[in-house]
This record gives C-alpha cells, structure tokens and sequence, in this order.
C-alpha cells in the first residue's frame, strides 16, 4: 500500500494538500496521533491502495528515535513517503496575522506567535531531514500546491477532470449541481409518438427515430463542438468535476439520447466520463 505522510509546519497548507491527494484517490486523514499508525495501516490495507495522513506538532513525539519506532517497521510492508510543508517565518506570521487563528503551539504553550513559529519549526527538524519532498509553500497558490503533489504521486502535474454527463426533466426540477445546462425541449419529441412513448432513449427504436432529425443532430454537433472548444481552459483550471445537464420535459427521451451520444464523443477524446440518467 503507498503511504503519504504530510506534516510541516502549521499553516504551510497541510490541509489544501490533503485535500489535493484526495482528489487523485486517495484515502485521507487528519491529524492522526502518530502511536496509531500502524494499527490504522493493518486496517485500512484490507481495503485501500494508497492513504494519506495529515500529521502535525501536536501528534508527534518529541524525538526522531519515536518516530523512527513507529515508521521504519512499516516500511519493511508498505510503501511510505514523507511530504514536509515548509514556509518562511514571516509569511506565517502574516497567514496567521490574517486569519485570527491561534497556532497550535500557542494553545499548548501558551507561547506569543513569533515565539510559538519558531518553537514549533525546532521540533519538527527531526522530521524534516527524513522527508522524501519538501515543498516550500511561501510563493505557492493551493493550485500550484496541488500541482507539485500531482507530479511527486504521478509523475505528471495534470489533473484528470471528471466529466459528468447527465439527462434530467424539467419537470422535476434543475440539477444544482450543473455546471452547464442545456434545453433539448424544443427539439422533435419522441413522447408524441405512441409506440415510441413507453421507450426510452436508451433503446434503438427512440435513437432511431432522433439520429433522424435534422434538427436533433445539428444540437448534437454544435453541442459537441462547443463543449471540445472549453475543454482545455476548464482542464486547466484545476477542477475536478465538470457537470454537463442535459435536460428535456420528462427527461427519458431527448435527454437520454443526447446525454449518451455526448459522453460517447468525450470517451472517444480518451475523457474519464459517467454518464447519468436521473429520470431513469
């Protein structure tokens, strides 16, 4: 099982990277108290491939040989990589400044900011000197963050955008999720036809009858089109998911149709699609 371990300095960004691994599938945790490694590790092997656990000041013994005890007996298993989070002191002091939030350190010490920073970094060198990355956050946008993580994990700094293709019907109400909603209600309705009515678009009797319309097909292609023109500025624009509504008055016919045709077309481009019904 691979193992991500991310510690640093507090407010370097443990929690955006977490947040990043979790996007590329892995099984995230937050400060988890170090002495429970390897128990959480025995458990969660039985069902996840990689993990990754947000570690900080507060959940780490005060000496390299503890941390040694507990990591080096799980290397002999599992594949373990550290990421430490570095940040210059006077950035932190104005993150912290900003935000009104109470360092970690202070709140067990009792130690003014400056003081509590500089406390803190001491006690995680240890740590810092064993890590497989170091990252120094002190410049980085939490895109650019992301991105690094992306290539140490995958070799690539690419995000693969989830596209989501999903028919509805009006009648039931907009998906609140959409990020782009079309209306196919305009188009030639298969419902006005008796023996198409008890169909659905997902059956060869209803796509028939649309692959037909003139009007259905050029939807499709300048749908299609449109979308392909976009794709590469919303790939580039670090998300994860971009949700396409398809919708139609009762959502079983048109919707259906056009939802499958155009999750077709991005599969064909080598796109992670899903494709989902919700009248269905």
């Amino acid at each position: 099982m691979k193992i991500i371990i991310i510690s640093g300095r507090s407010g370097a960004g443990k929690s955006v990277a977490l947040r990043a691994l979790e996007d590329i599938g892995y099984y995230c945790m937050d400060n988890i108290p170090l002495e429970l490694l390897p128990q959480l590790i025995e458990l969660l092997s039985k069902s996840q491939k990689s993990i990754a656990i947000s570690l900080d000041i507060r959940n780490l013994p005060n000496n390299t040989d503890s941390i040694n005890a507990i990591v080096n007996p799980l290397e002999n298993k599992h594949q373990i990589q550290i990421v430490f989070l570095d940040c210059d002191r006077n950035v932190l002091i104005r993150r912290y400044s900003d935000s009104r939030r109470i360092h970690p350190v202070s709140q067990v010490y009792e130690l003014p900011l400056e003081h509590a920073i500089d406390h803190e970094y001491q006690s995680l060198l240890p740590l810092r000197e064993q890590a497989n990355l170091i990252i120094d956050t002190s410049k980085l946008s939490t895109h650019q963050l992301a991105s690094k993580l992306r290539l140490f994990t995958l070799g690539k700094d690419d995000k693969e955008l989830q596209i989501i293709i999903q028919s509805f019907g009006f009648k039931y109400g907009l998906p609140l999720d959409a990020d782009y909603v079309f209306d196919t209600r305009f188009l030639p309705n298969p419902h006005w036809l008796s023996e198409l009515r008890p169909h659905t678009g997902l059956e060869k009797c209803v796509q028939d009858y649309l692959d037909a319309q003139n009007s259905v097909q050029e939807f499709l292609t300048q749908t299609q089109n449109y979308l392909a023109h976009w794709l590469p500025l919303l790939e580039a624009n670090n998300r994860s998911y971009l949700t396409i509504a398809i919708g139609c008055t009762g959502g079983k016919h048109r919707s259906v149709y056009l939802a499958e045709k155009i999750g077709a077309f991005f599969a064909q481009m080598g796109k992670k699609v899903k494709v989902v019904h919700q009248a269905l």
